[in-house]
């Protein structure tokens, strides 16, 4: 027997990347022929993704999902409540509790006192949506959303929550949404990443892992690549001091030919994915100054977006860049707006946010519209869960704090597939508990991989022995938001 190619010190990963290549190695075989392999005239495919085909006609081609962290007041902004405010400093009844968990920061409080919003509602549109005095940008578009105010989650502080909403599970390792649309349906622009992320800056007020954008367990081609405000929009992606583009390029051959040989040893397709992202990283020096330099866009697009949209890293310049990005064909667009843990001093809180998001907001889906972009772009908004009817700590007449509140909250859709001007789900008249239509976090995952034609449950990776997806065991398509 010749042994001369057994590798004695071969370990566990090894041994399984060898003998067991994945759907990974084959999925990226697409991109890397023309890339890595190929001969000179470097042509590149782009990465089509492990489905040959979505399973079904989809309604949306790229996704903006515009992630309020921290969780939004429903009852300040969307969910209209009158009978708070009469009974407004009055006890939580216990029937409308009915014993559920609280955080500890309101667990110990000697009263739950109810607390109406001291924003005034209105009902706008042909719709009749109601709306609070904060949002009077949205306010207009109304006939072009779909509220979701049925919402909710098991998970009651912020990292779960986040988490969840962003990877289907709790704990974290699991690949992010973006990730497994990457994995999915790969990208329609070989220039870009299929997903990118965009965070508002000076926005902080709970951390924000890399990991929620990560790939987890998948390839790590489908991790997302934020884009900051900056000189220098993607870390590392200049070239040194020193080194051409022309001396970046043979390189990046020298290198893809050596792991090309330690691929066909070792067989880990993690090998290839490294390759491809070098490979992304050489077109993206030309594509990322191009689609970040928003210097030519006409002095009515900033109007409509408003005087923030020229200052790098807000809310308003990265929804500007949303759209530039969407109409590249990038698959899967994050914007993260930090903001919105209102434990205390909620008005003062809650209208600088609303001031940063209204106008933004408005701007992106009617730019969309008018650039024919909104029918197959889905459009999300929300956080990853509500907050309190009753106060946290003191309650005044002009000053209230509210808590964490899985229960119920409500997010938005446009465009995409969703139904225009529509309301789904309701919470009883305390604004506690969903009453009708609710809609957990599964059920919203599974939604919106539908509308990008792909079934929940057939999107699966293998991992140490069993098979896993976006929505773990659960989730069912919400048919009644679908157009």
């Amino acid at each position: 027997m010749n042994c001369t190619h057994i590798n004695f010190a071969m370990n566990r990963r090894d041994f399984f990347g060898r003998f067991a290549l994945g759907i990974g190695g084959a999925a990226l075989s697409g991109l890397l022929k023309s890339e890595a392999f190929a001969a000179p005239a470097r042509t590149a495919s782009p990465f089509r993704g492990t489905l040959d085909a979505p399973h079904f006609a989809p309604k949306a081609k790229r996704i903006i999902y515009l992630f309020m962290s921290g969780g939004p007041s429903q009852v300040d902004l969307f969910d209209y409540k009158p009978l708070l405010n009469r009974m407004n400093g009055q006890d939580l009844p216990a029937s409308v509790r009915m014993g559920q968990r609280l955080t500890g920061m309101t667990g110990y409080q000697a009263t739950l006192p109810l607390a109406g919003s001291i924003f005034p509602f209105a009902q706008q549109g042909r719709s009749g949506a109601w709306v609070s005095e904060l949002l009077p940008w949205t306010a207009k578009m109304v006939d072009e959303l779909c509220f979701v105010k049925s919402l909710h989650t098991e998970a009651i502080n912020h990292d779960p929550a986040i988490t969840f909403f962003q990877t289907g599970a709790q704990l974290a390792g699991r690949p992010s949404m973006g990730a497994w649309l990457s994995y999915g349906l790969g990208s329609a622009n070989e220039n870009l990443p299929a997903f990118v992320v965009l965070i508002s800056k000076d926005r902080i007020d709970q951390p924000l892992y890399a990991r929620l954008w990560g790939n987890g367990f998948l390839p790590s081609i489908h991790q997302g690549v934020q884009f900051r405000a900056g000189k220098d929009p993607v870390l590392y992606l200049a070239n040194p001091d020193g080194i051409s583009r022309e001396s970046r390029r043979k390189m990046l051959d020298r290198l893809a030919e050596l792991q090309a040989l330690q691929f066909e040893d070792l067989g880990d397709p993690e090998i290839n994915s490294r390759v491809a992202q070098y490979e992304m990283a050489y077109r993206m020096q030309t594509s990322v100054p191009e689609v970040m330099d928003i210097s030519q866009e006409p002095e009515q697009v900033f109007e409509l977006y408003g005087a923030e949209a020229k200052n790098p890293g807000t809310f308003a310049a990265n929804c500007l860049l949303a759209r530039r990005l969407a109409e590249r064909n990038v698959r899967f667009i994050q914007l993260y707006h930090p903001g919105w843990d209102h434990h205390g001093g909620l008005p003062n809180g809650i209208r600088r946010q609303c001031k940063d998001v209204d106008q933004a907001g408005y701007a992106l889906i009617t730019d969309l519209k008018q650039r024919g972009l909104l029918d197959d772009t889905l459009v999300v908004w929300g956080g990853e869960f509500g907050r309190t009817n009753y106060s946290q700590g003191k309650l005044t007449a002009t000053d209230y704090g509210r808590d964490h509140h899985p229960r119920c909250f409500t997010a938005w859709l446009a465009g995409g597939g969703v139904k225009p001007g529509a309301c789904y789900g309701a919470t009883d008249e305390y604004g506690y508990n969903v009453v009708r239509d609710p809609v957990h976090v599964h059920d919203l995952q599974a939604t919106i991989l539908h509308l990008l034609g792909i079934d929940h449950e057939k999107l699966t990776y293998k991992f140490q022995g069993r098979y896993y997806r976006l929505t773990d065991v659960h989730g069912d398509v919400v048919q009644g938001i679908l157009a």
